[in-house]
């Protein structure tokens, strides 16, 4: 299955929250049926952070939580690493050209390497990628 897409942190999370729920974070769910989604390293903590503190703030279980990773294990998503010199050079530069996190430009940085569309909700990471000539995922 060829790589579609770079997904980040905030669709993915749309997922697991209701509140957070989206046609667009829904459509991208979908459309890991029959194509798969590249995520660089960070991508792993921040999901596991996120869930963390939503434990914490008692807004969702632990159960569900482990279910919710079982869900993620299970869809075609390729964890893409990063060397140490790269997120000290290109993806520090990147985030102060835009003005996203390290974090962000991390994603903006793999969908520009792989030359593949962004799956985002993050406004400020849509602005960065039009700015960079990155195409938003359009389902």
């Amino acid at each position: 299955m060829p790589a579609g897409f770079v997904i980040d942190n905030s669709v993915v999370m749309a997922w697991c929250f209701e509140d957070e729920s989206s046609p667009y974070a829904r459509a991208v769910q979908d459309a890991l049926k029959t194509r798969h989604a590249l995520v660089p390293r960070v991508w792993a903590l921040e999901v596991a952070n996120v869930l963390a503190v939503a434990e914490r703030k008692k807004r969702i279980t632990r159960s569900n939580a482990a279910r919710f990773l079982v869900l993620l294990r299970s869809l075609p998503i390729t964890v893409e690493a990063e060397t140490p010199e790269r997120v000290f050079g290109e993806i520090s530069s990147l985030a102060m050209e835009t003005g996203l996190t390290a974090y962000d430009a991390s994603y903006l940085d793999l969908a520009i390497r792989q030359g593949l569309p962004l799956a985002t909700l993050d406004a400020d990471l849509r602005k960065a990628a039009r700015k960079v000539g990155v195409a938003i995922l359009r389902l």
